[in-house]
């Protein structure tokens, strides 16, 4: 077939037969069988010369009661060989595409952070469950096609050859005319695919926002919008279909126009031939019968090249995931910190989002056990600092260590066993609280998580839910109320009991009532250990030890609360901002 002259397609399919290894006694399996099933078709069109010539022209009874035992028995042998081929294909493709899928998702969890902040959580999903079903259920088809149509077209040809190469020269002069319009056909579906599939992972992004932003969509009330939204790209890939299926249809019979040329040569010819002598009627029969059953293959084959586009468009969407590459991994040699004692240091860090800086010359020293609060305007680079210590990205300028040893040189998963965040979006999953708070350390008992449930002044609500512990919370924990959910994610992080912590706007969007309790939780959280809070509220960060005042990523002032304000400098003038009474007094806090 055309399409596999294509090195582009060649690659995207030794690719994906790199995943068939392990199953190739199940493909070698269905291969023999497809020899079967081939042998089968050659046999009924070979069958046809010895019935007319020996049984019905001499009209030899004593032969016709063999002919139902070879029609059965043909068709036996076929239907049981069809099982076996299609059942092996069937069940090592699925296989093979169960390991694609793993290996994909294998690898989106390797990959960097910035990555995932580039790209839509809807195009991910799309390629891991729809491009990947549809690798899963086209490839296993054109595997049990291809190779059964393939193996009789090739006994077909040899027969058709054998009998009278004359004839069969007359039959096959048409064959390399189909091959033009379905390279054509071939390509267009192959367009249209991967357009549609693009457009069916907007699909899959807009049921994504939609179902997390339900609560939203509801107290605005724009469902007529979003039905909009949805119903336009519904239409987008309807037309993209459309034409796949136009393309699809348009290839059998422009096979079958060109074909009836060459069928009509060989009766043509063939008449003559008879009539002179040079063969028997069975044999015109019989050369017809496998003319007619050779072009049947080989237009099923032009099919399972329009399947195999659809398939390549899916795979080259896959592939393209897996040619990704993680910015940040481990140096060869990377090393393997143990519990760290949580000295962290700043060294003249500078780092930019694409052209726009967002830290410049950024030093700030953090002492084991000190606390260290990251004030500013919004935008002045808080978060990306804390970013930059989790190592979700990697400094452009400066560095960053701990203990001494430069996160670059760390061990990634040992690096992050020893930071616990606590972030102000308070994600938890579709899970019971236990499993929610054993998150970090999933081996963890029920009496540690307890014990964590308890310092995070959350073990009262989680015994009143109606299955304590074991309490299912819903999609991102939407049961439970935010002070509630901000609480197991403090137990989650205190069972992790990492060195270093970070707190990155913890209680921002919490009520008086639930932050009282929580910054009570987080007092438990911050014993002993270094941590780092982003807040914009200055009332959370009033007994840091440090507190660093950044504007546009400018470290503009270091000290701690009496300091600064002494200063008149940022941090007095965002402190009256948010503190002084309408008298112009200030708080007895300060």
């Amino acid at each position: 077939m055309a399409v596999l002259a294509n090195p582009h397609t060649g690659i995207i399919f030794r690719r994906i037969l790199q995943y068939s290894r392990p199953y190739l006694w199940r493909i070698g399996g269905a291969l023999a069988a497809s020899l079967v099933v081939g042998a089968t078709d050659v046999a009924s069109a070979k069958l046809v010369q010895p019935l007319i010539d020996r049984v019905l022209q001499p009209q030899d009874r004593s032969l016709i009661p063999l002919v139902p035992v070879f029609i059965i028995g043909l068709f036996a042998v076929k239907g049981g060989a069809k099982f076996i081929q299609e059942y092996n294909i069937k069940t090592s493709g699925a296989l093979v595409v169960q390991d694609i899928r793993n290996a994909l998702y294998s690898h989106c969890l390797g990959l960097s952070l910035g990555y995932f902040n580039q790209n839509k959580a809807g195009n991910f999903m799309s390629r891991i469950l729809n491009d990947v079903g549809v690798m899963q259920r086209s490839a296993a088809d054109m595997l049990v096609d291809g190779a059964r149509e393939s193996i009789a077209l090739v006994g077909l040809t040899m027969l058709v050859f054998y009998n009278d190469w004359k004839l069969a020269i007359a039959a096959i002069v048409v064959l390399p005319l189909s091959f033009f319009p379905g390279a054509y056909v071939g390509k267009r579906i192959k367009k249209n695919s991967r357009s549609g599939q693009q457009v069916l992972a907007d699909l899959t992004a807009i049921l994504q926002e939609t179902f997390s932003g339900m609560k939203v969509i509801k107290s605005f009330g724009t469902e007529d919008l979003e039905r909009r939204k949805f119903f336009d790209r519904n239409r987008n890939f309807y037309h993209f279909i459309r034409k796949v299926l136009k393309y699809d249809s348009l290839s059998a019979p422009i096979i079958e126009v060109i074909a009836s040329f060459g069928i009509a040569a060989v009766f043509w010819f063939g008449i003559y031939r008879v009539i002179n002598g040079y063969i028997t009627l069975g044999e015109l029969f019989s050369f017809g019968a496998a003319v007619l059953m050779m072009y049947a293959p080989l237009r099923r084959l032009i099919k399972i090249n329009n399947t195999l586009q659809t398939v390549v468009s899916a795979a080259e969407r896959v592939f393209e995931i897996f040619d990704q590459q993680p910015e940040i991994v481990d140096r060869p040699g990377a090393l393997e910190l143990d519990r760290a004692r949580g000295q962290v240091s700043f060294q003249g860090v500078g780092f930019s989002y694409d052209d726009a800086p967002v830290l410049k010359n950024f030093s700030v020293e953090a002492s084991p056990g000190e606390i260290v609060a990251l004030v500013g305007p919004s935008g002045a680079g808080k978060t990306t600092a804390a970013a930059l210590l989790s190592r979700f990205y990697d400094v452009q300028e400066g560095a960053i260590s701990v203990d001494g040893h430069d996160l670059r040189d760390i061990a990634l998963k040992s690096l992050r066993k020893n930071i616990a965040m606590v972030d102000q979006e308070t994600f938890l999953f579709n899970d019971s609280v236990a499993n929610n708070i054993r998150y970090g350390r999933p081996q963890a008992s029920l009496e540690d998580v307890q014990k964590a449930a308890e310092a995070a002044y959350a073990d009262q609500f989680i015994r009143e839910l109606p299955h304590g512990y074991e309490e299912m919370i819903g999609d991102r924990g939407v049961r439970l109320s935010g002070g509630q959910r901000q609480r197991i994610c403090i137990a989650r992080a205190l069972l992790m009991d990492a060195p270093i912590l970070i707190l990155d706007e913890a209680t921002s969007s919490l009520d008086t009532e639930s932050e009282t309790v929580v910054q009570k939780a987080l007092q438990n959280l911050m014993k002993n250990r270094t941590t780092f809070v982003i807040a914009h509220r200055l009332s959370t960060v009033l007994s840091a030890h440090k507190i660093v005042v950044l504007e546009n990523g400018i470290v503009k002032e270091i000290g701690n609360h009496q300091e600064l304000l002494n200063n008149r400098g940022l941090y007095c003038k965002l402190y009256e901002i948010q503190f002084m009474s309408q008298d112009g007094k200030e708080p007895s806090s300060r």
